[in-house]
């Protein structure tokens, strides 16, 4: 039986990121040894998309309020992306310390 669900990142300067998903984020986390910090996640779901290629993820982390969200993360000195109505939900982009990016969205579909 299924238990969870293991999720990676991969970054040009993980630690940079790593202290923005403790610190910032609050995610609560232990160290697995050498420094490799395991966060523990929010509730999840996941969707399957149509693709023309395989191994393409994408990671969202939703919120029941974006535009507050945005102001509290713009406070710690996060950059976000301007919010988009996007029919299934209120989206943004969320700039990662080590160069990449996570959405961020305000979900207006259904959930599990």
């Amino acid at each position: 039986m299924i238990e969870g669900m293991h999720v990676i990142i991969h970054s040009k300067d993980a630690e940079a990121d790593k202290a923005f998903f403790r610190d910032v984020l609050k995610f609560k986390n232990v160290d697995a040894g050498n420094g490799r910090l395991i966060f523990a996640l929010p509730k999840a779901e996941s969707m399957l998309h149509e693709s023309d290629e395989n191994d393409r993820h994408e990671l969202w982390l939703m919120t029941d309020n974006l535009d507050a969200e945005i102001v509290s993360l713009k406070k710690a000195g996060v950059v976000c992306e301007a919010p988009k109505d996007r029919g299934w939900g209120i989206v943004s982009q969320i700039k990662l310390p080590g160069g990449g990016t996570l959405g961020l969205y305000q979900p207006k579909h259904a959930r599990p």
